[in-house]
């Protein structure tokens, strides 16, 4: 990321108190911050105050050596790897998520003290907790000081958007975990005593809507056509926009009207707020509106360019998110990558998906069983429809494409280089994932029968070096990108007006929505048993949510606001069990036989209804009274 020159007057906070908690970053007073009234007089020295905000957002899928983000029933780690948050998930042990209870720094979420929180250039040093803290304060600190910015109206609407959108997108990712809080909308004086008491998840919601509907008013579709802008032209990809603030004013609401944000742990699944939905509805349909009427750059990537979506190699470190030559962008919302950016990717997450014997790591992440199912047939069909043509002796056969581009199988080749000799690497070429097969390792392959590629080339490997020096594979997930906005524009339609084939702002139906998802994939239109009964079409959404969005880190948030995580299947993780028929087919596993093929139960979730929030740091809910924990915790 190429910001503009930065001119940064202020210092890094410092604090004298004895305890750490969120409240370090509230009640400063702004002189400890600001060395000068300069920082705010003109666009150059603002925006440099302001980009700082940037770099307050975690790279969750690069912030350790490893990095665990899939904490759904979507993803297993290989036995022996007990620090990372997704096993502590598992066991129930939602603590974890804490550097007091962390012990390896590994979790994105809480890696450092608030008082040393500082948004530099590590990627070991950001995480989410201590930096949503300090970017809230930031942001406000700044819009209470515009009254001292002197240059245009387009300078100043560009500075305050920034501003807004950062304020309410702070607030919103605490608010997914930790439900309603204080939203703190000016800078609080260091000499007075908090009292700032939790507000409800709605009462929340509705701030950060407006602060995204300030952003969404006041920001560019697209920063090269601005004067500003035009400075820097391309090289503003990841400066937030008009696009972005609509994306996150339509998520809030969407998240506002799920059923366990709207009525609780008591409700059912398909017990939206419709009033919600349909604000969520609209904020997509103006998005997709400005889409369609201005020249944006805003698209999804061409289904042979998908990849490029989550990993690029061969580019010189290439951030991920938009096509080769910058022509059409998905991404909607991205952070920085912070450090030598793609060697991040290649010393650590790069291996943690192959297996230990082909690829020198120690950390893997496995697929689930039970998770692999929801990817189903070409036709459209899921794999339990009685029509769908899935056949248990030929299971990789006829499924939908995004299996093949995410998903190693049995039989799928993962070394492409052949060597012999002492270094003979014969055996490790194709993947024996069968039971009792070479990969199935519980500690050093996969005890789950399947590994995860979405993210990887098959030159990922000890042979091909994929993740070496030469190739830079660089591995960097958007927070938001545009298929999952048609997902979630189509899920609000359907939880405001009970109809698939309903629309909001656009003409754009939610039927129209996910199909055009499937489209760019290969994969037949929801089938019409599935159109007119809303409960089953809001299936067929959930379901295309996890195959379009697999391992990018949505599926434990999505389980938590649909009320599922505690609820059978979603609380089990499985394996699957066979044997292959014959030898390895190695142009076409696909055709592959095999027998016995069924599923077998790693482990069971004892999960609560406590489980749906995240327990806050203990420290700061006894600083004042009214930051109360969350219930059971």
């Amino acid at each position: 990321m190429k910001f503009f020159n930065k001119i940064i007057l202020f210092s890094t906070l410092t604090l004298s108190v004895g305890f750490v908690s969120c409240t370090d970053y509230l009640d400063k007073s702004p002189d400890s911050d600001i060395s000068s009234t300069d920082a705010f007089k003109d666009f150059h020295n603002f925006q440099g105050f302001t980009e700082e905000l940037y770099n307050c957002i975690p790279d969750f899928n690069c912030g350790y050596w490893t990095n665990s983000w899939n904490w759904g029933e979507d993803e297993i780690l290989n036995v022996g790897i007990d620090y990372h948050f997704g096993y502590k998930v598992d066991q129930g042990d939602f603590w974890g998520w804490q550097r007091e209870f962390d012990g390896w720094s590994a979790g994105w979420m809480d890696r450092q003290k608030a008082s040393d929180f500082n948004p530099g250039s590590d990627r070991f040093g950001h995480s989410l907790y201590p930096g949503c803290w300090y970017g809230i304060r930031k942001a406000n600190m700044g819009l209470a000081n515009l009254d001292k910015f002197s240059g245009t109206d387009e300078e100043k609407n560009l500075i305050a958007g920034q501003l807004y959108f950062f304020r309410g997108w702070f607030h919103f990712e605490l608010m997914q975990y930790f439900g309603g809080l204080p939203y703190i909308k000016e800078v609080l004086p260091s000499d007075q005593t908090l009292t700032l008491p939790r507000m409800t998840y709605k009462e929340c919601a509705d701030l950060a809507a407006e602060d995204f509907r300030k952003a969404a008013d006041l920001l560019p579709i697209d920063w090269d056509n601005t004067t500003i802008g035009a400075q820097t032209k391309g090289k503003n990809q990841l400066r937030v926009t008009k696009i972005a603030a609509l994306g996150y004013l339509g998520k809030n609401y969407l998240w506002a009207a799920s059923p366990l944000m709207a009525k609780g742990t008591s409700a059912g699944t398909y017990d939206y707020d419709a009033d919600y939905a349909k604000k969520a509805a609209n904020a997509f349909g103006e998005l997709f509106q400005t889409i369609d009427n201005n020249d944006t750059p805003f698209g999804l990537l061409p289904w042979a360019q998908y990849s490029e979506n989550f990993v690029t190699s061969g580019e010189n470190g290439k951030m991920p998110g938009q096509t080769k030559d910058n022509s059409i962008t998905e991404a909607i919302f991205r952070g920085p990558v912070y450090g030598s950016g793609w060697g991040s990717s290649a010393w650590g997450q790069a291996k943690a998906y192959g297996g230990s014997d082909i690829n020198d790591g120690g950390v893997i992440f496995l697929p689930t069983a039970n998770y692999v199912n929801y990817y189903g047939m070409a036709n459209g069909l899921p794999l339990n429809d009685p029509e769908s043509g899935f056949d248990k002796e030929h299971p990789w056969k006829g499924r939908d494409p995004r299996f093949y581009n995410d998903i190693r199988y049995d039989g799928c080749r993962l070394v492409k280089k052949e060597t012999t000799g002492a270094d003979d690497n014969t055996k490790w070429r194709y993947a024996d994932l069968q039971t009792g097969g070479l990969f199935r390792s519980e500690t050093r392959g996969s005890r789950t029968g399947y590994f995860n590629y979405k993210f990887i080339t098959n030159a990922c490997n000890k042979w091909d070096d994929g993740y070496g020096w030469s190739p830079q594979i660089n591995i960097h997930l958007p927070w938001m990108r545009l298929s999952d906005v048609y997902l979630m524009y189509a899920e609000s339609v359907v939880a405001a007006t009970g109809d698939a084939q309903s629309s909001a702002t656009t003409t754009m139906t939610a039927l129209q929505a996910v199909n055009k998802i499937r489209e760019r994939a290969g994969v037949a239109d929801v089938n019409s048993k599935y159109v007119s009964d809303p409960h089953k079409f809001m299936d067929e959404i959930r379901r295309e949510r996890a195959v379009e969005l697999a391992f990018e880190g949505h599926r434990f948030n999505d389980l938590r606001r649909w009320l599922l995580l505690d609820k059978y299947p979603y609380n089990v993780k499985t394996s699957q069990e066979f044997l292959r028929v014959g030898a390895i087919n190695p142009t076409d596993p696909t055709q592959d036989a095999v027998s016995g093929f069924k599923e077998a139960q790693i482990l069971k979730r004892d999960f609560s209804a406590k489980h749906y929030w995240l327990p806050l740091k203990k420290a700061d809910t006894q600083l004042y009274v009214g930051f109360d924990q969350n219930p059971g915790w």
